[in-house]
């Protein structure tokens, strides 16, 4: 019989998306793990894989349409001895709503939505696209502890791409939170109705802008990073003058390989490295309780047209300065292209926020939840200062500010993370020791 292809949850907040392009055409045969389509999500362009096979009988969305919610019949495939001439007839009398397991959202997002069905095993075998069994291997996973949520329980790409191994997520996950937060708070109102702002400015000229699946999302997490998170701010001035000129000298030396150091480098590092230094500062909020993460996952925003990304460089504290400079310029160039893929901008305990680049010498940035805390960095300024002689000099001055999460790091602890991370930045040396 025909099977309906329905519009996948591709990212834990997508709730519709835009169908961008179809890589297939109606009467194409496909096969499962065969990729069918280019989604574009609140965050990023996906393709996205067949999970059964047939043939392409009916496209129902066209290419380019937006708002297409989540679950909603996008094509249709029919089986052999099926032709394309039956599938009107199928698509009608295929039920529209109900069949959430041929697409839902991927594993990462599980604790926020329904749970998936678990993964068919018969004897030794799991029901998994071809795609689904190559990204699993490659990450390590055992696909029988990974729940499906394609048709009868096939697992998909999405299952797999934000998974981690089960021994990982067993150490990491908290136990479900106890009590929700009360309606009334989780809804607080956010300012004025579309109505009402229509209404103030109806005898003046402007031009309308639908919000896209980006800016809403950007929209709801600040709103709820501002309402229910008690941030506090520590503010700190530190030298460059020794960072530029060992930077200057690193980059003599790697322009053979083609390096170029920037600041914001030594900034993802000096970050990591002071996460290490103060282990406390490196965690996140799980609701009730804290979780303190081994390794430094910082985040770094990422300005995109119509809003922003904040990949995360996973495991920065191990890594060097020309590597971490080659990582940022790929996730930022693939940042601007949506082509990241949910694992590269989820997770993280900690982020950088640069618009020193723009010229603004120091601002206060919103924490993005569950993060603990997130770093404003300023543009370095040449000013005077008192020397250590008690004389006045010049020296290029960069103003820092943390925003921190009161809930996981009190005042000191926030004050000795700055302090380990001022002294990292004003002797450069010391992060390749």
């Amino acid at each position: 019989m025909a099977v309906e292809i329905l519009m996948p949850a591709l990212s834990p907040t997508m709730e519709e998306g835009t169908l961008a392009k179809w890589l297939v055409k109606e009467g194409d045969v496909v096969k499962s793990g065969q990729i069918l389509a280019e989604i574009e999500t609140d965050k990023a362009t996906m393709e996205f894989e067949a999970v059964d096979e047939g043939t392409v009988g009916k496209i129902l969305i066209a290419e380019g349409t937006a708002g297409v919610k989540v679950n909603t019949p996008i094509a249709v495939l029919v089986e052999d001895g099926e032709t394309v001439a039956d599938v009107p007839k199928a698509a009608a009398a295929a039920p529209a709503a109900a069949p959430s397991a041929v697409a839902a959202a991927p594993v990462a997002a599980v604790a926020a939505a329904p749970a998936p069905a678990a993964p068919k095993v018969d004897g030794a075998r799991v029901f998994a696209s071809p795609l689904a069994r190559r990204i699993a291997k490659e990450k390590g996973l055992d696909l029988t502890k990974v729940a499906g949520s394609g048709p009868h329980g096939r697992i998909v790409r999405a299952d797999v791409e934000g998974a981690t191994p089960v021994a990982a997520v067993a150490a990491a996950a908290p136990a479900p939170v106890a009590a929700a937060a009360p309606a009334a708070a989780a809804k607080a109102p956010a300012g004025p109705s579309a109505e009402t702002v229509l209404k103030m400015y109806a005898d003046r000229p402007f031009t309308e802008v639908p919000l896209d699946g980006m800016r809403r999302t950007i929209a709801a997490r600040l709103t709820e990073a501002k309402q229910t998170i008690p941030h506090f701010y520590l503010r700190r001035d530190i030298r460059l003058d020794a960072l530029m000129a060992f930077r200057e000298q690193l980059n003599k030396g790697l322009e053979s390989r083609g390096v170029k150091l920037s600041v914001n480098d030594f900034i993802i590092k000096a970050c990591a490295l002071a996460l290490q230094a103060v282990p406390d500062s490196n965690a996140v909020w799980a609701g009730d309780r804290i979780l303190k993460l081994k390794p430094s996952d910082v985040a770094v925003a990422v300005a995109v047209e119509g809003g922003l990304f904040t990949p995360v460089l996973r495991d920065a504290e191990k890594k060097t300065l020309s590597a971490l400079s080659a990582e940022m310029k790929d996730l930022a160039t693939r940042a601007k292209t949506k082509k990241l893929a949910p694992h590269e901008y989820q997770g993280g305990s900690f982020a950088i926020s640069n618009l020193g680049m723009m010229g603004v010498e120091n601002f206060d940035a919103v924490i993005n939840p569950p993060h603990g805390a997130i770093l404003a960095v300023g543009a370095g300024v040449k000013k005077p200062v008192v020397l250590k002689d008690g004389t006045i000099g010049v020296a290029t001055v960069m103003s820092v500010t943390l925003s921190v999460d009161h809930r996981v790091i009190d005042g000191a602890l926030g004050a000795e993370f700055l302090k380990v991370l001022v002294e990292s930045l004003e002797n450069p040396i010391s992060m390749l020791a």
